[in-house]
């Protein structure tokens, strides 16, 4: 990411998965940005050495800054955290709240079972084939952020415009 110049946004901590990435990009001269909530910089997990670091009231108001900020989305592994962003994010873009590409990088098939899933949910009709593929998926970050790049939003489901019929 931090090659091509895209600047990394984030949830702002030091730790795990998402700080080492956010140290990567900073270590080749990226840019990193970081929205924390004030309880998790309280307790010392805020990374302290980001291009730009901002500490909000809520959970709530770090994920409508980071999908207000963001161009795009990348799901990295993760865990129950990293599941509720994400269906959050693929909820607001299928309602079409934002048009807004978004990606999984599937390191070493970690995401293989939720995949499994998802294709059931789809063949059982409770999922729509467009609104699955939405979803972009790569074992490669190279590959994931071109296909990101040529991204088009599919319309947004009219589920709202049949309610009255």
């Amino acid at each position: 990411m931090a090659e091509q110049g895209i600047t990394l946004i984030y949830g702002g901590g030091s730790v795990g998965l998402m700080g080492a990435v956010a140290n990567a990009a900073l270590r080749v001269g990226g840019k990193a940005v970081g929205i924390i909530p004030r309880h998790l910089w309280n307790k010392e997990v805020g990374h302290r050495g980001l291009s730009d670091l901002f500490i909000v009231d809520s959970m709530h108001e770090r994920k409508a800054m980071m999908a207000e900020m963001s161009d795009g989305f990348i799901v990295l592994p993760g865990g129950i955290g990293t599941l509720e962003e994400f269906f959050e994010i693929w909820t607001w873009g299928q309602l079409g709240i934002h048009g807004k590409p978004f990606g999984i990088l599937d390191v070493n098939g970690y995401w293989k079972h939720l995949f499994n899933f998802l294709d059931v949910m789809t063949s059982e009709g409770f999922l729509k084939t467009d609104h699955r593929s939405m979803v972009k998926i790569a074992d490669d970050p190279a590959a994931l952020l071109e296909s990101l790049a040529g991204y088009v939003a599919p319309p947004a489901d009219s589920w709202l415009d049949r309610a009255g019929s």
